[in-house]
This record gives C-alpha cells, sequence and structure tokens, in this order.
C-alpha cells in the first residue's frame, strides 16, 4: 500500500509540474504580444491574434519574439 501511495503521489506530482510549466509559458507568450502592443487597445487585440496564428503555424518559442515584430510591422 505504501508503495501505490508514492506512486500516485508522484504521478500527480510530476503532472502538476507540467501543468504549471505549460500555463508559465503561455503566460510569457502572451506578456510577449502585450508588451509589443503598448497601451492601445485595438493592437493589443490584434497582437493576441497573431500571437494565435504563430501557435497554430507552430512558430518556435525562440523565434517566437522576432516572429510577432515582423508581423507586427506588417500589419501597420
Amino acid at each position: 500500500m505504501d508503495y501505490f501511495i508514492v506512486v500516485i503521489v508522484t504521478i500527480a506530482g510530476l503532472y502538476f509540474h507540467g501543468w504549471l510549466y505549460v500555463r508559465m509559458r503561455r503566460w510569457m507568450d502572451r506578456d510577449l504580444a502585450l508588451s509589443l502592443a503598448g497601451d492601445d487597445p485595438q493592437r493589443r487585440a490584434y497582437m493576441l491574434a497573431l500571437l494565435q496564428r504563430a501557435r497554430k503555424e507552430k512558430v518556435k518559442r525562440k523565434a517566437l519574439g522576432e516572429w510577432l515584430q515582423r508581423e507586427a510591422e506588417k500589419g501597420r
């Protein structure tokens, strides 16, 4: 029974760690997009739409900042 509890707690901890890691990455990507937008509400909505497009196109995380800036310049 002790091993069962250890296995369940370990699996739950690993799942929570993975979930938290994914959430933090999404928050950081969203913050990046919003920081590029400034205070303009329309621009913020546009940058969030670009972020969604980047996720659909599977833009690598390392290239996300450059990709967002390049696409934002095209949209001006």
